[in-house]
C-alpha cells in the first residue's frame, strides 16, 4: 500500500483503539453501571473518565484504564469489570454489540480514502467465542460472520484467508516460543469450556483438536462468504 502511495491503517490483534472491534472493553447496561459506581465510589472519577456512554449502555475501556491506573485499582474491581468484557458476555449479546461496532465503522470508513487492514477479528474472533467458548454450531457462527460481511459490503472489502497446512507443528512451535503462562491460559480456554469441554478434550493434544475444529469451521465460513 505504501509503495502505491496509500497511507493504510493497520490494526493488529490487541490494538486497544480498534475501530471495528473491541479489545479490553467491558459493557454494562444502565443498571449494572449504576451498581458498579455505587460499589466503588472511590473509583467513580477513574471509571467515568474511561467510559463511553452509548444509547444501549456503557463501554468501559478497562485495559487502557489498567495501563494508566493499574497500581491504584483493586483486584476485585478489575475482576468485576473483566467479567463484563465483551468477549465474556453471552453469545447473543456479543453478536449484537460487535455487529453494531462493525456497522458504525462502515458508516465512517465509507468516506475514508486510505484503506483499513485488520488482523483476525473478522473470522477468528467470532469462531473463538462462538465455537470454542459457547460450542455454537458452525452454521450459527457463519451467520454471525455473514452479518459482519453485510455491514461492510459497501466498503468493497478484500478477505485474505491464510490456510494452515500443519496446525500441530505451528501450535507446538508457539508453545515453545511463548511464555508458560500464555500456554496454560490458552489451553485452559480451549479445553475447559464450550467445544473442548463438550468433547472431553484436555491438555495440549485436546487443544490441537479444538484448533482443528476451528480450522474446519473457518473453511466452511470462508466458503460461505465466497
Amino acid at each position: 500500500m505504501k509503495e502505491q502511495g496509500r497511507d493504510a491503517h493497520l490494526f493488529l490483534e490487541g490494538n486497544l483503539d480498534h475501530p471495528a472491534d473491541y479489545d479490553g472493553v467491558a459493557f454494562f447496561d444502565n443498571n449494572e453501571y449504576d451498581r458498579l459506581l455505587e460499589e466503588y465510589p472511590d473509583y467513580s472519577k477513574i471509571l467515568e473518565d474511561n467510559t463511553a456512554r452509548q444509547e444501549n449502555g456503557y463501554f468501559i475501556s478497562y485495559a487502557k484504564m489498567h495501563k494508566k491506573y493499574g497500581n491504584q485499582l483493586t483486584d476485585k474491581l478489575t475482576k468485576d469489570i473483566f467479567m463484563h468484557d465483551i468477549y465474556e458476555l453471552p453469545y447473543e449479546k456479543n453478536v449484537d454489540l460487535i455487529t453494531r461496532k462493525w456497522e458504525a465503522f462502515s458508516e465512517k470508513a465509507l468516506y475514508e480514502y486510505s484503506p483499513f487492514i485488520f488482523e483476525c477479528c473478522f473470522m477468528q474472533n467470532p469462531l473463538t467465542i462462538g465455537l470454542v467458548k459457547y460450542n455454537k454450531s458452525v452454521e450459527e457462527v457463519t451467520n454471525y460472520v455473514l452479518g459482519l460481511a453485510k455491514s461492510i459490503k459497501d466498503l468493497n472489502p478484500l478477505l485474505i484467508y491464510v490456510d494452515q497446512n500443519d496446525l500441530k507443528f505451528s501450535f507446538i512451535k508457539a508453545l515453545d516460543e511463548r511464555p508458560k503462562a500464555w500456554a496454560e491460559s490458552f489451553i485452559t480456554y480451549c479445553t475447559e469450556q464450550g467445544y473442548g469441554k463438550s468433547h472431553n478434550h484436555y491438555g495440549v493434544e485436546g487443544t490441537i483438536e479444538v484448533l482443528e475444529a476451528m480450522k474446519l469451521g473457518g473453511k466452511q465460513i470462508y466458503n460461505g462468504l465466497i
